[in-house]
C-alpha cells in the first residue's frame, strides 16, 4: 500500500510500535498511513509508528470491523467466542490470523472471577512486534460478553514452527507442498 496522509476524524486509542504503550491519538491530528493488513492499521504520527485496531477505523474515515457477540443468558463466557475474537487478530507481517497460524497455545476461562487466562507464542522469540500482539488479543478478547479481565502469557515451550498452522494457513502463505 502506498503512504497516504490521512486527518483523524476522532480521538481515537492507538498502541506505540513495537513496545504496546498505549497513546490516544486526537481528532483533527494527521496521521500518515503506513500498512492496512489483517484489519488493522499502522500510522505514523509525531514521529511515532502506532498501530490502530480495525474496530477504531472510523478514526481515519474507514468502515470499522465490527465485533458482535450475543450475551449468553446464564452469564458465563463462552469460549467460542472468545475464540471468535481471537481469529479476528492477525499477525501483523503475515495476514493470517492467530489461531490458524497455531500461535493461541490455550485459552483458560475462570467463569468465577469472569477472566480469560491465555497462552500464546509468537512466530520467532524475538518478535518485536509481540507486546503489540498481546494488546491486540487483549483489546479484543476484552469485546467478548461477560469477560472483566484477560490474561495473555507469552510462552515459547514448545517454540513455533509452521506445522503448527492450519492447512488453510500454510496454502494461503505458500508454505504448503
Amino acid at each position: 500500500m502506498q503512504q497516504k496522509m490521512v486527518v483523524m476524524e476522532r480521538d481515537c486509542m492507538a498502541r506505540r510500535v513495537p513496545s504496546g504503550e498505549p497513546k490516544t491519538i486526537p481528532g483533527g491530528e494527521f496521521v500518515t498511513l503506513t500498512q492496512d493488513l489483517g484489519g488493522n492499521f499502522t500510522v505514523t504520527w509525531q514521529g511515532n509508528m502506532l498501530r490502530i485496531d480495525g474496530t477504531d477505523a472510523d478514526a481515519l474515515g474507514r468502515k470499522p470491523q465490527k465485533l458482535e457477540f450475543e450475551t449468553p443468558s446464564d452469564d458465563t463466557i463462552s469460549k467460542d467466542q472468545v475464540y471468535q475474537a481471537l481469529e479476528t487478530i492477525y499477525d501483523p507481517e503475515i495476514p493470517i490470523n492467530l489461531v490458524s497460524l497455531g500461535l493461541i497455545y490455550e485459552v483458560a476461562i475462570d467463569q468465577d472471577n469472569s477472566t480469560v487466562n491465555i497462552q500464546m507464542t509468537l512466530t520467532a522469540p524475538g518478535c518485536g512486534m509481540g507486546p503489540v500482539l498481546v494488546g491486540d488479543v487483549e483489546y479484543r478478547v476484552a469485546m467478548v460478553p461477560n469477560v472483566d479481565k484477560v490474561n495473555v502469557e507469552l510462552v515459547f515451550d514448545p517454540p513455533w514452527s509452521r506445522e503448527m498452522m492450519s492447512e488453510e494457513a500454510q496454502l494461503e502463505a505458500g508454505l504448503f507442498f
